[in-house]
């Protein structure tokens, strides 16, 4: 047998093996809670694949406009924003989608969110990616990002256990756009603020470069939306349609970081920790997630079902390839940006999916709050990148 042909049946044998484990947690959560969750298990695998497709990351298209004034990936990100806000504010205003009940994130406006997201923003650029990115990266093949979702994990307990005294800090009354203006006239100041930071990024840019960054040229073939690349538009507006599907499913938005949290104290608990007279353990919906099996919980399982969509997608794009030969200080920049990503999260009530896009797709103004911390912190993180990396501008190919 050829060399060719063990490279070709390589990566479609993973990707196989990525679908089956999928589909096999699909039916056994099927079997065991029902055909919702299963439901939630195979949109997880729907974003994974966006995600890793599309390489739609938050870290490097902030890194990117940091260093050098490039904002395709920021304008991006306004576009899924903007087409989510749009879906999302009619169903929030009247309480229900498709006959089920749904509420989107609001939270405090306070000191815990300026300083959680600001340590988060900070933890994007150490730890090499968001939430998001840190699991479509796993799923991809990326060997040190699994140092950076371990210490995440360590990172959200810590969190957890400082959360009641974060949360008794000053902080204002929770803030709806959609309670404040009404689903229109949220959606109609939404679009302007995405307006004006597209506009901003426009301005930058040109002024810099003298004309804007066009998007790469993708060949148009019958295996690329198998194979990969999907364009980042195409990726912005199927992140905001999941996104919703995820609403009328879930009956909330996308999240990624409380799983960590949950997965962190399960592990706790089982060598002898106790975690359950922490304050955020005795919120009613805390208290029940962390006496439940971990396989019922909602953000589990799309975490799963993201690392596994994620997977096939690098399988069938021929990249899944781990390469462990990881720098020392690399090492250290995962282990520092993980503790920062998860502490920060829970501080901030959540992380650029449950935080900033979530929270902006729900109208809550600490989203808009978080967005602004979390942006200088990553300021200062590319700053600090030099120091752990080669280069600390541009992002490689599938990285976020």
């Amino acid at each position: 047998m050829s060399d060719t042909t063990l490279a070709t049946r390589q990566p479609v044998s993973t990707a196989l093996l990525g679908a089956g484990v999928l589909l096999v947690g699909i039916i056994g959560l099927a079997v065991a809670f029902g055909p919702r969750l299963a439901a939630l298990m195979l949109v997880g695998g729907a974003f994974g694949m966006v995600l890793y497709h599309a390489a739609f990351g938050f870290t490097g298209a902030w890194r990117v406009f940091i260093s050098e004034r490039r904002g395709r990936g920021l304008r991006a990100q306004m576009i899924m924003l903007a087409v989510a806000v749009v879906l999302f504010f009619p169903a929030l205003a009247t309480g229900t989608l498709f006959g089920t009940p749904v509420a989107g994130y609001v939270a405090p406006i306070g000191v815990s969110v300026l300083v959680g997201a600001f340590l988060f923003g900070l933890g994007m650029q150490l730890g090499g990616g968001c939430a998001s990115g840190t699991l479509f990266t796993v799923g991809g093949g990326n060997a040190r990002m699994l140092i950076t979702l371990a210490f995440f994990i360590v990172g959200s307990l810590i969190g957890t256990a400082h959360f009641a005294w974060w949360q008794s800090l000053p902080a204002f009354q929770p803030v709806s756009l959609v309670d404040v203006f009404g689903a229109g006239g949220g959606i109609a100041v939404s679009l302007a603020l995405f307006a004006v930071i597209a506009i901003v990024t426009i301005v930058m840019e040109r002024r810099r470069h003298g004309q804007l960054e066009q998007a790469p040229r993708i060949e148009r073939s019958d295996s690329r939306w198998l194979k990969g690349p999907w364009p980042l538009l195409f990726g912005a507006v199927a992140l905001a349609l999941l996104n919703f599907i995820t609403l009328a499913l879930a009956g909330r938005p996308w999240g990624i970081t409380s799983a960590f949290a949950l997965w962190g104290a399960k592990a706790f608990e089982s060598i002898g920790g106790d975690v359950s007279g922490w304050g955020y353990w005795q919120t009613p919906g805390n208290a029940a997630a962390l006496d439940a099996s971990v396989w019922s919980d909602i953000t589990t399982v799309m975490n799963i079902g993201i690392i596994l969509g994620a997977l096939i997608a690098a399988s069938l794009a021929g990249k899944f390839a781990p390469k462990f030969n990881i720098p020392l200080r690399s090492i250290v920049a995962a282990v520092m940006g993980g503790l920062l990503l998860g502490y920060g999260a829970r501080l901030a009530f959540g992380c650029n999916i449950g935080a900033y896009f979530g929270g902006i797709a729900s109208g809550s103004l600490h989203g808009w709050l978080w967005l602004v911390a979390a942006f200088a912190g990553n300021m200062l993180g590319v700053r600090l990148r030099p120091w752990f990396f080669n280069s600390p501008a541009r992002p490689l190919a599938r990285s976020n």
